[in-house]
């Protein structure tokens, strides 16, 4: 094996890993993964499920971007629900649940597509080779040096990781998977900073021992859901077969039972001490911290065949004896067989508030970071940060300039802003609400938002760029041609007449906007001389923004004002020092970061909104005012 041949060397191949290996080798940039074991690229470790509020934002717009999660979603989609379908458009979310084993290979299936110019092997690194603050490859344990332009680290939760079941402590960063040791204690003596955060994953049960009878049928709405990857181009998805999720609930006997045992669980005897993610606490914390009877319990199938079971919402730690008493208080499960317990796992990160916004280390140059070592927490995080990782490591290597998605046109913006401009104390989760454009950012228009980076550097195929064109053209020309379009009240049918009885002419956007009225009902009627825009596949997305028009042109104002100081670029070797008026805790504070923008200082702990002012005064009066393209 030429080892010298190689430009980018990943190591990992989690989420993260796997983006930047497909984006990479799909621009012809030869590229070497390194992982512990070929075949565990792409598990799904915990939840086997992708989406959900936030979530599937990101899916869509990696997607959009030439990625490969959303492809394999639709090839083994085993479960479909639309969430928050009483709310708004901005905020629903599609969540798929897949079957683990279908998922995994078909990944494994498209990267090996593309051998020519991917290599995975199989090893443990032990340090990089840095010199000057430079990378320049990896040390490895059989292969020894291997060297490269550029390394890329995302290596998730195995970084010196422990798992803790009870009182049992043992290493790695996965059940019956490794802890990398040697890599940790080498990214310590460099002085990156770090720390660690905890993550928890539910006792996998026994299908055939569960008594599904009185549990709530969660079905799947596969028939009415739309695929998750815009250039799924089958005209008719085949579908997987399609498998129930049931819900269920934790009673008093159960709370009971953890009360009475938290003791005994590693979160609450000090064995860990690091914090977990907010957003998804485990059983011990939801006991200890809710007053609730009851807690909810998703009985999810991880495959279609096998008989494996996934509780979502019981994580826990506590020990195996304990596990089986807590599972066997609930009804239905009194004589479940639980097949591996849950289990916590404690790992360290490092701080992302020293990486520039394309993801490359302050500190350290040609090393990039992405992943769940970022202290991101979730498959789809991930997957962004390795797929806009692998894009920017594209370009550094063409001396181009880097692709810098913000808050304005992205949630891959957002996340990315927020790790680096706020660093990290608890495990980052997406939400819709961490975003001020949320109304702007939806699911449903990731490709209209995103296509302009796609095609000019060339992310996805002219085949799609094509596509992707033609759906806005048409969706453009549906929208005008509605827009123009009005009726008069006795040209109106009967169903729909008693919702206008003052007035004599009805324009469509009234007709679609109002929530009596089903669009599915009125269509015909919208579109009755023009039968070509009745069958577009699209109606749903001009519905949509119609309903959104008057909130888009006001939030299009805070964007106006936004996009002003965002996109001023604040120069790396500035001394904040030399700046009058700012106080000696901004100072350091700034100089110790240095970020990349001026918009960033509204987002900084511990920054002065003044502060800002005085830097752009600053940056104007010396002749330094640069605007990013």
């Amino acid at each position: 094996m030429l080892f010298s041949k190689f430009k980018v060397i990943i190591i990992g191949g989690g989420h993260a890993g796997i983006e930047a290996s497909y984006i990479l080798s799909k621009m012809k940039c030869k590229t070497l993964m390194i992982t512990f074991n070929k075949n565990k690229i792409g598990e799904l470790s915990c939840n086997p499920s992708i989406g959900g509020l936030g979530k599937s934002n990101l899916v869509k717009e990696i997607d959009a971007l030439g990625g490969l999660m959303g492809k394999i979603v639709d090839l083994s989609g085993i479960n479909y629900k639309i969430l928050n379908t009483s709310k708004g458009y901005a905020v629903r979310a599609t969540r798929v649940q897949v079957d683990k084993e279908i998922y995994k290979n078909s990944i494994i299936s498209y990267l090996c597509k593309y051998k020519k110019y991917l290599t995975i092997l199989e090893d443990e690194v032990n340090y990089l080779i840095i010199k000057k603050n430079i990378v320049y490859g990896v040390n490895t344990k059989n292969y020894g040096n291997i060297y490269c332009k550029i390394v890329l680290l995302c290596v998730g939760t195995f970084l010196d990781s422990k798992i803790f079941i009870g009182k049992r402590v043992f290493r790695g960063g996965r059940i019956n998977d490794f802890s990398s040791i040697n890599l940790a204690n080498f990214l310590k003596s460099i002085k990156l900073k770090f720390g660690y955060l905890k993550t928890g994953t539910p006792p996998r049960l026994d299908k055939n021992t569960i008594n599904f009878k009185n549990f709530v049928k969660q079905i799947s709405n596969y028939n009415i859901i739309s695929k998750f990857s815009f250039f799924n181009t089958l005209r008719k998805k085949k579908y997987l077969i399609q498998k129930k999720c049931y819900l269920t609930y934790t009673n008093d006997l159960t709370n009971n039972i953890v009360k009475k045992n938290l003791h005994l669980s590693p979160l609450f005897n000090g064995l860990i001490i690091s914090k977990g993610p907010r957003y998804c606490p485990s059983l011990e914390d939801k006991v200890n911290n809710f007053f609730r009877d009851r807690h909810n319990i998703f009985l999810e199938p991880e495959n279609i065949n096998s008989n494996i079971i996934y509780p979502n919402g019981i994580s826990m730690s506590l020990p195996i004896k304990i596990q089986y008493e807590v599972i066997n208080s609930i009804e239905g499960m009194h004589n479940t067989k639980i097949l591996i317990p849950g289990y916590s796992v404690e790992y360290m990160y490092l701080d992302p508030i020293f990486l520039n916004k394309n993801l490359e280390s302050k500190l350290i140059n040609n090393l990039f970071i992405a992943g769940q070592i970022n202290g991101t927490t979730g498959y789809e995080e991930a997957a962004s940060q390795g797929l806009m990782a692998g894009i920017n490591i594209y370009l550094k290597i063409n001396d181009k300039s880097p692709l810098i998605l913000n808050r304005l046109n992205s949630y891959i913006g957002v996340l990315i802003d927020d790790i680096c401009t706020k660093g990290i104390k608890e495990p980052y989760r997406i939400f819709n609400s961490r975003s001020e454009f949320s109304l702007f950012l939806r699911e449903d228009n990731a490709d209209y938002r995103l296509i302009s980076f796609s095609k000019k550097l060339k992310l996805i195929s002219k085949k799609k760029c094509f596509f992707l064109e033609n759906k806005i053209k048409e969706i453009k020309l549906i929208y005008n041609y509605l827009k123009k379009k009005n009726f008069y009240l006795d040209n109106i049918p009967n169903f729909i007449k008693k919702y206008f009885k003052n007035k004599h002419v009805i324009t469509s956007k009234s007709l679609i906007c109002n929530p009596s009225i089903r669009f599915s009902k009125i269509k015909n009627f919208l579109f009755k001389n023009n039968k070509y825009f009745l069958k577009s596949k699209f109606l749903k997305e001009i519905k949509i923004l119609f309903i959104y028009k008057g909130y888009l042109k006001r939030q299009k104002l805070e964007i106006n004002k936004y996009k002003f100081y965002e996109n001023i670029i604040l120069p790396h070797n500035i001394n904040y020092k030399n700046i009058i008026g700012l106080s000696n805790e901004v100072i350091d504070i700034l100089n110790y970061y240095k970020p990349n923008f001026l918009g960033q200082l509204l987002r900084m702990s511990g920054i002065t909104p003044i502060s800002l002012f005085i830097v752009f005064n600053y940056l104007k009066k010396n002749k330094l005012l640069y605007f990013n393209n």
